[in-house]
């Protein structure tokens, strides 16, 4: 099977991403903001059909541990995939466009949350090199998220992943 087609979201996307995964509200919402430059949604294609989307959020994080304690890192957000296309790549693939977006963009580190019953989101952002931070998980209004971080830009030497460049906060 082809790897996904991955790309910011166009007008025209919006209808089949909606059929999709519903929510349109979010999705409308998501797009406005990519359009004030606010963020990019990005969209995973395979065959022509919409079969993932991922939002990277780089305006401050709307929760409060995450802008004291990663000031200036951006969130992604929102990955999605549809449960007919599960395990095949499409999530990693969203996952590695939005960091080389992000890397692009001059930015060292990535955080995400995952919802604490979501074992196999867990998994696949282990696999991925992200850690879990060093506190509590953060409560939302609809949920509670483990939060995971992740250098990016790293280099393999040997057995140790060391970034190429620092993250804000080591100097």
């Amino acid at each position: 099977m082809p790897d996904p087609h991955i790309r910011p979201v166009i007008d025209s996307d919006l209808t089949a991403l909606i059929w999709a995964f519903g929510q349109a509200d979010f999705f409308f919402d998501r797009f406005s903001r990519q359009s004030r430059g606010r963020g990019a949604l990005l969209i995973a294609l395979r065959g022509g059909a919409v079969v993932g989307n991922v939002y990277l959020w780089w305006e401050p994080a709307e929760e409060a541990e995450l802008r004291e304690r990663l000031p200036g890192v951006p969130v992604l957000t929102h990955l999605e995939v549809r449960s007919d296309q599960r395990n095949r790549g499409i999530g990693t693939a969203l996952l590695a466009e939005g960091e080389r977006i992000l890397r692009q963009r001059g930015h060292h580190r990535v955080a995400l949350g995952v919802g604490l019953a979501n074992a196999d989101a867990q998994r696949l952002y282990s696999r991925l090199a992200y850690v879990e931070w060093d506190y509590p998980p953060v409560r939302t209004a609809e949920e509670t998220f483990q939060i995971f971080v992740k250098a990016l830009g790293c280099e393999r030497d040997e057995e140790e992943c060391r970034p190429r460049c620092g993250s804000p906060d080591q100097g």
